[in-house]
């Protein structure tokens, strides 16, 4: 073949207009601590840090890359194709830590990528001049450095790797066909033929252990799981539950066998990789277990649910049996009978109230009664990688229907359906298709599975009927074949096909890149391996590619046009055809000179009909379609703005028919859309696949570290293409993200701040603050200016700069409206609705998959995602992975006219999401309105009964929406005259003498520790620990969590306590300590073994001191008196950190606004699960953390999930 030169010249560095740049990659988890760093990496200048930081953490070859290497002659091949190995010779003179190392230059990546398929290439005799095939290489390189198109993940994992460095590695059970004789071929290296596909669709027979049976399944999924690839299996053909067995008795059914797959799928993930196994399972309409199927995650979510909630409550009953039993004195075994122990009784009361099961009630008190003072009963929480849903099944898979059109009939007509047993044919059970339908429409909407697969549509469009039917797809739904077959991917970045100048697609260009990339995917077929003897054979019969492109959300925003619109569905397909069209007509070319694909005759009518119908869609033709059940949605050739688009594609499928009929194919299939997760970050695709943008302002990963609030880069270029001024533009993105300065502010500026008593010192500290801030008021506070400016310049009153519900802005008399203004001119919209200068008819072509920033309302329909799937699908020889996202008041019908839609559209599959269908994702909205004014009862019973951690979760949540920054907390000194009180006791007989030292207000602020005649180690250990504990108190950190802490420690000395008539027993020092100080200062009593209605010189007693008074006269100390400064005058406001003696709702609020706050010095602003959550929804992400680097920037990709920081997905892509 003839290979055009157009980006590169001969005899010249493909990188030669390449400008490369030096950088240092790092990724960090939210805390701050490094996943992966990687020193003095080279990227092409224009690459952003976040594909550099891809590149270098999921592509570079991190060990085993010689330093010095040596060719290998091949009489057969061009010198500059010979492969290379480590130069044993050269390496033996280095020393031992310097003779391998890692990839670290994208150069090396894209030579050996580009080399290996050249390489290939050649030796399989698709070039024919060593010029054409260095200008293969020159090519490609140069599209890799310039992100025009990028390969499937396993490309960049594998390829290469052995001719470039000579890495090998025994073989892994993979077997390829070879290419010069046909005969299959057990492979002997791992790296030799590479695995470069990232999609496969496996069979399953219903045979429990034999080869491609059940098991067997298992095995050949986990062969593809751990190199990376995904794949999907519809398991229909296993028989219905209770169907009888050849041995006698009856199977264990479908559902039984799933689970055994999905706990499988799992075990791989959590045994070698953080990425998730990429699975998809499909189940036909008809079979037996479809309803059990179907409900499945449904009700492992209500399981999820189950957990969650039920482990909660169990704890909190078993927690208060305990203390029940433990802070009883009573003889015997008196504190452990209910008869006897009224607290005990009451609290057994309260627990089977809650359905608490008898026998943990019994074994709680069976435990006290052996002498334990505490159980450990674990909770759980609704992360998605949490222990909760690690414990259900059904998460590691991806989950699709397949439905007939004759079923979709009987749904229309209310008709029945009949589930057919797998084993004779017989009917199963008979029920009404709609009743069905809604079963499926109530699962998307509660779980977002099942997704739908259409048969009879993607069988219409099958161009091998004679190999069989379509039966299922891989896991994103993008690859749909025949079973035991694999597909290569790579896609086209869209937008790096656009002119600048002239602001249209150069299509020459385009279809240059569509022919060398199926080339590429060709060669790929003929150099790969696979995992089993059957995927090796059928894929070398059918050798199906998978081109897709990305940025088309992109490039319509870049080119003025909205997504939502005929022109821009039309511009869509155009693309979507130009690259089909062209695609099989270099598979004709190829055809022409290497033989059409093995099994191309027996299916030629076939094919050549599925062409002529992609033909005639491209034409514009709206009837005439042959032997399609549904008719596509045509190119809409009046709508496209540009005819270039139209009249291209329709020569492209002119040719391609053309020579098809006389060459045939070298494929039977070559394009899919994709998701493009990682590879699309490597591509610094503004979008994914077919998805619209999911927010217009982005974060720019620095260099250096941090991130830059920057407007998406299409905007700019959106609004230029509408014509407006550039005075204009940089208004309208400032509206977006911000002007980061008080300058120029309505309302609220240096004046008015001057005005109100701001110094320049201040005015100074709040813009220094203001360009990292999501909000204007998270500025204004005593962390930026300091608690006695607020005090004594603004007279903010003390009182309230604890409160996390203080606003500032409001207290200097700025109204909502100016504060609203403000925020918006400082920190920006995030949202171009209201934005100066923009009409609002050109709103539409900004819209994205969801509202933008804090006031954008907009997004796009559900209808509007699926009608630019129709307009696409007809160019496709596969199908689009893509989920469709729903807002959480989307209805049941909603779900199922959404899939209804699909199918008269035409489309192969379809998925849906509906906001906050998934217990991991928070609702984006309060459940209550009122949730500020919850009753005041609730709320302190909310705060007595939960620690401290259980109180701090249960503020996150209620804080969905408001993205609270943690703030540091400086330390409170103590009066340099505080009072407290010393309390002497014995512990096992040593004596303790424990002093506090109080604030003015009562709170415990510091304690000190002496150990009468002990070792003066051990002395000073305590001495310091007390320090540290005070240290702690006086920067915040509530006594509550040391109590939690440091009670029930065991060690020596430790036994009866003598001279304390509260405690009367201790398990340690520290036990005995922090006893103490919660009794005194938490009014803990239950931590006491004694009542404090029992202590005192005034209380019923034995007699031995009736009616005598104490020696000496109290004090005024609220940590001697047990809190009970009822009985005395004493300052206002006592209590232990922030919790009052007597808790009233503004109580409430200030405890939880102090135990939202880690009291340790951040290096992060936003600290708490929901915080973080809510943070990253605000910026358009998912609100999920990423599995492998745990940060909040999960984004919808296809049917998956991608990670914008580390590029991590949970697909196959």
């Amino acid at each position: 073949m003839k290979i055009e030169r157009r980006y590169t010249k001969a005899g010249e560095s493909p990188y030669a207009n390449v400008p490369f740049r030096t950088t240092k990659s790092e990724i960090r988890n939210p805390d701050g601590s490094i996943v992966f760093s990687l020193d003095n990496i080279e990227v092409p200048n224009q690459w952003s840090q976040v594909a550099a930081d891809v590149l270098a953490q999921k592509y570079f070859r991190r060990a085993g890359v010689p330093a010095r290497l040596k060719r290998v002659e091949e009489n057969a091949v061009p010198s500059f194709l010979w492969r290379s190995v480590a130069d044993t010779e050269a390496l033996a003179e280095l020393p031992k830590d310097q003779r391998n190392g890692s990839e670290t230059s994208a150069k090396q990546v894209f030579d050996r990528l580009a080399g290996a398929w050249t390489y290939w290439g050649w030796k399989g005799g698709y070039f024919d001049t060593e010029e054409d095939a260095q200008a293969f290489s020159d090519e490609l390189r140069y599209m890799l450095a310039m992100q025009m198109a990028a390969p499937n993940s396993p490309q960049w994992f594998n390829t290469g790797l052995h001719w470039a460095y000579g890495v090998d590695g025994p073989s892994q059970g993979h077997f390829y066909v070879d290419y010069a004789n046909g005969k299959m071929v057990k492979s002997k290296s791992a790296y030799e033929h590479p695995q470069p596909h990232a999609c496969f669709i496996q069979s399953i027979a219903d045979d429990l252990v034999n080869d491609g049976g059940i098991m067997d399944l298992w095995v050949r999924e986990a062969r593809l799981f751990k190199y990376g690839s995904g794949t999907g299996t519809n398991f229909s053909k296993l028989r219905g539950e209770k169907e009888k067995l050849s041995g006698g008795g009856s199977s264990s059914g479908l559902m039984s066998f799933l689970k055994i797959g999905d706990r499988a799928a799992g075990a791989i993930k959590s045994g070698g990789t953080t990425r998730r196994a990429a699975k998809m399972v499909v189940v036909d309409i008809d079979h037996p277990d479809v309803e059990q199927f179907i409900d499945w995650k449904v009700k492992e979510e209500e399981k999820v649910a189950s957990l969650v909630t039920g482990s909660k409550i169990v704890k909190k009953h078993l927690k208060a049996i305990m203390r029940a039993c433990v802070n009883c004195e009573g003889p015997g075994d008196d504190c452990f009978n209910p008869e006897i122990n009224p607290a005990l009784k009451r609290e057994i009361k309260l627990a089977r109230r809650n359905e608490v099961p008898d026998n943990y009630i019994k074994r709680v008190i069976q435990f006290a009664k052996q002498g334990y003072k505490d159980i450990q009963f674990d909770t759980y929480d609704t992360d998605w990688d949490s222990e909760a849903y690690l414990t259900v099944s059904g998460q590691n898979s991806n989950n699709s229907v397949r439905v007939t059109d004759e079923f979709l009939q009987a749904v229309e007509k209310d008709g029945d359906w009949t589930l057919i047993k797998r084993l004779d044919g017989k009917p199963a059970k008979t029920l009404k298709a709609r009743d069905l339908w809604e079963k499926i429409g109530y699962a998307a909407w509660a779980s977002a599975d099942p997704g739908i697969q259409f048969h009879t549509t993607i069988n219409d469009w099958h161009t091998c009927p004679a190999g069989g039917p379509i039966r299922a797809s891989n896991p994103c739904s993008e690859y749909m074949f025949l079973d035991d077959t694999a597909c290569n991917l790579a896609s086209l970045n869209l937008l790096q096909f656009r002119d600048l100048e002239t602001k249209r697609i150069d299509v020459d260009s385009y279809e240059h890149a569509v022919r060398l990339w199926t080339i590429v995917l060709e060669i790929s077929v003929l150099m790969a391996q696979f995992p089993s003897k059957e995927i090796a054979q059928l894929s070398y019969d059918y050798r199906t590619l998978g081109l897709g492109f990305a940025n088309v959300g992109g490039l319509l925003m870049s080119s003025g046009v909205a997504y939502d619109s005929e022109a821009g569905r039309a511009i869509a397909g155009a693309l979507s055809a130009i690259m089909t069209g062209v695609c099989y007509a270099t598979s004709a070319e190829m055809a022409k000179e290497r033989g059409p694909f093995v099994r191309f005759m027996e299916n030629r009518e076939a094919m050549l009909r599925v062409i002529r119908n992609h033909r005639r869609a491209a034409h514009g033709e709206r009837v005439g379609y042959e032997q399609l059940a549904i008719a596509p949605v045509p190119l809409d050739k009046t709508a496209c703005p540009d005819q270039t688009l139209i009249e291209r594609a329709g020569a492209a499928w002119d040719r391609a028919l053309a020579q098809g009929e006389l060459y045939g194919y070298r494929n039977a299939q070559v394009t899919v859309v994709a998701p493009t997760g990682t590879i699309g970050l490597v591509m610094d695709c503004d979008t994914t696949g077919i998805e619209p943008d999911f927010a217009l302002v982005k974060f720019k990963k620095l260099a250096g570290g941090g991130y830059l609030k920057i407007v998406n880069r299409a905007v700019p270029e959106g609004l230029r293409a509408l014509g407006y001024r550039e005075s204009e533009i940089a208004e309208i993105e400032a509206y977006a993200v911000g002007h980061a300065t008080l300058s120029n502010a309505p309302a609220i500026n240096t004046a008015s701040l001057r005005a109100r008593g701001f110094t320049d010192e201040k005015i100074a500290a709040v813009e220094a603050a203001l360009p990292s801030a999501f909000d204007i008021k998270f500025v204004f506070n005593k962390w930026t200016l300091g608690p006695d400016f607020l005090t004594d310049t603004l007279k903010v009153p003390a009182a309230s700069l604890d409160d996390k519900n203080f606003d500032l802005l409001t207290h200097l008399g700025f109204a909502k409206s100016e504060i609203e203004a403000a925020n918006i001119h400082v920190c920006g919209a995030m949202t171009l609705e209201g934005a100066p200068y923009l009409n609002r008819e050109h709103y539409p072509v900004f819209d994205c998959a969801n509202p933008c920033g804090r006031t954008g309302k907009r997004y796009l329909t559900v209808e509007s995602h699926i009608r630019m799937m129709a307009a696409a699908q007809p160019f496709i020889s596969g199908a689009i992975s893509k989920t469709i996202n729903m807002p959480n008041d989307a209805s049941i019908e909603d779900c199922e006219q959404a899939y209804l839609l699909s199918w008269r559209l035409a489309l192969k599959a379809n998925a849906l999401y509906r906001d906050g269908s998934k217990l991991s994702q928070p609702l984006s909205a309060q459940l209550i309105a009122g949730d500020d004014d919850i009753d005041a009862m609730d709320a302190v019973e909310e705060v007595v009964t939960a620690n401290m951690p259980a109180r701090a979760a249960t503020i996150a949540e209620r804080v969905v929406e408001r993205v609270v920054h943690q703030l540091i907390r400086e330390r409170e000194k103590l009066p340099d005259r505080r009072k407290g009180y010393t309390q002497k006791a014995a512990v096992g007989g040593h004596k303790v003498y424990l002093r506090t030292g109080e604030y003015a207000d009562g709170r415990l602020g510091e304690i000190f520790i002496d150990m009468h005649k002990e070792g003066a180690a051990f002395r000073s250990l305590m001495n310091n620990f007390a320090i540290a504990i005070s240290l702690g108190l006086q920067y915040g950190v509530p006594l509550e969590e040391y109590v939690d802490a440091f009670t029930f420690t065991r060690f020596e000395p430790a036994g009866p306590v003598q001279g304390n008539d509260a405690i009367k027993n201790a398990t340690s020092i520290l036990d005995y300590v922090f006893r103490e100080l919660a009794v005194s200062y938490l009014g803990r009593n239950d931590l006491a073994h004694v009542s404090p209605d029992d202590i005192g010189h005034d209380v019923l007693g034995k007699g031995q001191h009736e009616g005598k008074a104490p020696e000496t006269n109290s004090v005024v100390s609220r940590g001697l008196l047990r809190s009970k400064t009822d009985r005395l005058m004493v300052v206002q406001g006592g209590g232990a950190v922030a919790l009052k003696a007597e808790p009233t709702p503004e109580a409430v609020r200030e405890a939880e606004a102090l135990s939202s706050l880690g009291w340790t010095e951040p290096t992060k602003t936003v600290t708490g699960v929901a915080e973080k959550r809510a943070e990253a929804r605000m910026k358009g992400y998912v609100g999920e953390a990423c599995p492998e680097c745990a940060n909040f920037t999960l984004v919808r990709n296809g049917t998956c999930l991608k990670c914008e920081t580390c590029g991590a997905t949970t697909g196959c892509s």
